[in-house]
């Protein structure tokens, strides 16, 4: 007698006489499972029809266990006018499936064009009960102190044939654990990681690939590209040895999770998984049922408020969780998750409150991008309890008093104390804020004071891609120069960025390289770009040592400072009434935010006299003497970190650091100065 088999749970799961399958496919007349020998077989080698129960199409074989590869054909209208398209000649990936295999022949074209693309197609791996050794492992739940999250990408991050990794695991989850020493001595806490859900690498323009991986194919699978061993569960284990060798050093992982659209894009895009099986329920359409609703910007927009897509959505966020281990997501422009299935935001829409009332997410960090493409922008008014949110106004805040912009002192108040202007809710507190001065997306640091415009020509879009409005000055000259004196600014407007980054409330964030100076050559959309041009350069560890030296010891300097960890909003004064923080202009008690004014200063006032740490940020073109609070008689202030200082003298932390023996002190021309008392 055969097995019993039933629609729960959905996916692959394997028992100890078989497999059980399960898909969702309301529409459909039927489905299909298809078994293959191998991950090199061109065609199944067996395909069997699963029965119906509701609105979902299970199965049961026996004989198999971990380690099958399968896939699904649909049969079912293809009536595009009604939101249908079902092609029985497609080859689809299990939206539930936990690994996929495939990348080496896979054929995006294929599934884009009629016909059968069995030999060229993605195809899914049943995974079995968790047997891997993770010897006590857990996710490492909330962090008590503010860290420093590091955005990096796992497969550019050691790619570089510098970067001192074997060869055969550069760019892979292994070859991230051989520079986890480098993390920790940086003082990373956190990682977060661009997209790691399995993604199609052929979706960009012709001779590129899709480097980034905003190309979503499944959201359970780890992405294969970044295994060393290309057998087909390798890509599930290697992630695993990864997240607990980052859990051993202290580290947090974050995950880039795309959930607002998938690789299989508009109209015309690829037949890959969720179109061939509920086009109607996975996505969202026009009225007239025949177009996608595009609010990501990459032809299709995810309905992730269907109560399917939901479902599918929390059970991928409960898996990373429970049996991957990772502590914590990113959600790409997660405004879209805030829209109905006509694309209106929701004040409460169920899938956010789904996921903030899951008991398996409790104690996970939630991080959003509240904004979509379709110009939904929700930063402070993001619909969401608990979560923390990338705080553009930060970066755009941050830049614009840098390079010297008029009335700017006001905004750079707000985001130096957290952003209280924006995060105005009942529950929120300065961890609400993610600050970030650069991220994947735009100019790195060093890109930021090097160029005045994008130099995308290498994306193949004629320079049309990446944003235009990128708030940088290129410091005199665009690009690259033999000039020490145009060096020399950016040098000390990079020291500038990193310092006003670190000494701000909230959450500071880096993106890989900006410590040692990573260039992209004036590229502000690196998506494309798998090759030097968007890896981190291992070289510039040892060519530009001072930076990183800077950022390590900046990194140490704030974290020694007690009013940044507290998730509260400071209570904020002048000199004349003692709080948390005081703020000062060249005066003491007097910031000056009148439209002309480039400076301002502040006091981290702290419990003891002992523990004032006093900063002053000047972005004139000229010198400029500030005036500084009285300290008492038996302490003196010293200078710490001074931006317009070659290093070491940059900062020096130590016994050694400077006595500043005066009531006032001479701030250079766009530098920042840090005084401590002891």
């Amino acid at each position: 007698m055969p097995a019993a088999t039933s629609p729960a749970p959905l996916g692959a799961t394997a028992g100890p006489d078989g497999v059980n399958v399960s898909v969702y496919g309301r529409h459909a007349t039927g489905v299909d499972l298809l078994l293959f020998a191998s991950a090199e077989s061109d065609l199944p080698e067996r395909a069997v029809a699963l029965e119906r129960t509701g609105d979902y199409w299970h199965g049961h074989v026996a004989g198999i266990g971990p380690g099958q590869i399968y896939a699904y054909r649909a049969q079912g209208p293809a009536r595009p006018e009604a939101g249908h398209r079902f092609d029985p000649a497609k080859v689809l990936v299990d939206p539930y499936g936990r690994a996929i295999t495939g990348l080496d022949r896979y054929d995006r074209r294929a599934a884009s064009a009629p016909g059968d693309n069995a030999a060229v197609a993605l195809r899914s791996v049943v995974v079995g009960a968790d047997d891997f050794d993770w010897e006590g492992d857990r996710p490492l739940g909330p962090a008590e102190r503010r860290g420093l999250i590091y955005e990096l990408h796992v497969g550019g991050f050691t790619r570089d044939p510098d970067s001192g990794v074997a060869e055969n695991l550069r760019g892979t989850y292994l070859g991230l654990i051989e520079k986890i020493p480098y993390l920790v001595d940086l003082g990373v806490t956190a990682v977060e990681l661009l997209p790691v859900h399995a993604f199609d690498p052929q979706d960009a323009p012709a001779g590129r690939t899709n480097y980034w991986g905003y190309s979503t194919v499944n959201f359970f699978s780890p992405h294969p590209g970044y295994a060393s061993d290309r057998s087909p569960l390798a890509a599930v284990r290697e992630f695993r040895e990864m997240v607990k060798a980052l859990h051993r050093a202290g580290i947090r992982v974050i995950l880039d999770v795309v959930y607002n659209h998938t690789a299989e894009g508009g109209r015309g895009g690829p037949t890959l998984s969720f179109r061939g099986l509920a086009n109607r329920s996975y996505y969202i359409l026009e009225r007239d049922r025949r177009e996608f609703t595009n609010y990501s910007g990459t032809g299709n927009t995810f309905n992730g408020n269907h109560p399917v897509a939901l479902r599918l959505v929390l059970d991928s966020l409960r898996y990373w969780v429970e049996e991957m281990h990772v502590d914590g997501f990113r959600f790409d422009l997660a405004s879209i998750l805030t829209r109905d299935s006509r694309g209106t935001p929701m004040l409460r829409p169920p899938l956010w409150l789904g996921i903030e009332t899951e008991p398996a997410l409790a104690g996970t960090d939630l991080i959003v991008e509240a904004w979509d493409a379709a110009g939904l922008y929700q930063v402070g008014s993001f619909p969401g309890q608990r979560c923390s949110e990338w705080n553009g106004p930060f970066r755009d805040d941050v830049r614009s008093f840098v390079k010297g912009d008029d009335a700017a002192i006001e905004a750079l108040m707000a985001r130096v104390v957290g952003s209280p202007d924006l995060f105005t809710g009942m529950h929120d507190g300065p961890s609400r804020s993610v600050n970030f001065v650069t991220c994947h997306d735009g100019f790195t640091l060093a890109d930021l004071v090097a160029y005045n415009r994008k130099h995308n020509e290498a994306n193949g879009e004629g320079n049309r891609d990446g944003g235009d409005h990128n708030q940088s000055w290129n410091s005199g000259v665009e690009g690259p120069t033999p000039s020490s004196a145009v060096h020399e600014v950016r040098r000390r407007q990079i020291r500038n960025f990193l310092a006003l980054l670190m000494l701000s409330h909230g959450r500071p964030m880096l993106w890989m390289g900006d410590e040692v100076g990573r260039t992209q050559q004036g590229n502000n959309n690196a998506y494309c770009q798998d090759n030097p041009l968007g890896w981190f350069t291992w070289a510039d560890v040892e060519r530009h040592a001072d930076l990183r030296r800077f950022t390590r010891e900046l990194v140490a300097l704030a974290d020694a400072i007690p009013q940044l960890h507290e998730d509260r909003f400071w209570k904020v004064t002048s000199h004349l009434a003692r709080g948390d923080l005081s703020w000062h202009g060249v005066a003491t008690g007097k910031p000056d935010w009148t439209p002309l004014s480039h400076s301002l200063a502040w006091t981290f006032e702290g419990e003891r006299a002992e523990d004032r740490v006093h900063v002053m940020a000047n972005a004139w073109w000229k010198g400029l003497d500030f005036e500084l609070p009285i300290l008492p008689a038996n302490l003196d202030w010293h200078r710490v970190l001074d931006t317009s200082q070659p290093s070491p003298a940059d900062i020096d932390r130590g016994p050694a650091a400077p006595t500043v023996a005066r009531a006032s002190f001479p701030v250079s021309w766009q530098s920042v100065v840090v005084l401590q008392a002891r």
